[in-house]
């Protein structure tokens, strides 16, 4: 899979672009605030990420996480990084009152509201 198979994020759920990523709300939340990480250029797996390119990535990660946890309050915003997509992207995961893999056990529904978006620009 590729940048083009991913689900293309609405244009009001976007809270950040560049040339490399882009930043936005997930379009199928686990929780409230849920935002996913996006490296545009064609990578299956953070191993194939040149080594700047890595840190640049990692550090817009760090940055929106502490966004997160500004924003929203929570003591905690859990990082996933999978690679079934064969995209590199994270998805970060604020986690209010649950611990552990319980924040897992929430249905995702499709988001309507992306108003909370505006709260994440930085």
């Amino acid at each position: 899979m590729s940048l083009a198979n991913l689900p293309e994020p609405k244009p009001e759920s976007i809270i950040y672009e560049d040339d490399k990523l882009y930043v936005c709300l997930a379009r199928f939340p686990i929780t409230k605030g849920h935002i996913v990480v996006v490296w545009k250029e064609d990578r299956e797996d953070l191993h194939l990420l040149p080594r700047l390119d890595y840190l640049y990535l990692m550090d817009k990660v760090e940055e929106f996480r502490n966004r997160q946890l500004e924003v929203l309050g929570v003591e905690k915003v859990y990082l996933i990084y999978m690679d079934e997509a064969k995209q590199v992207h994270w998805h970060l995961v604020p986690r209010y009152n649950e611990e552990g893999f319980n924040v897992f056990s929430h249905t995702p529904h499709e988001e309507t509201d992306y108003s909370l978006a505006n709260n994440f620009i930085i």
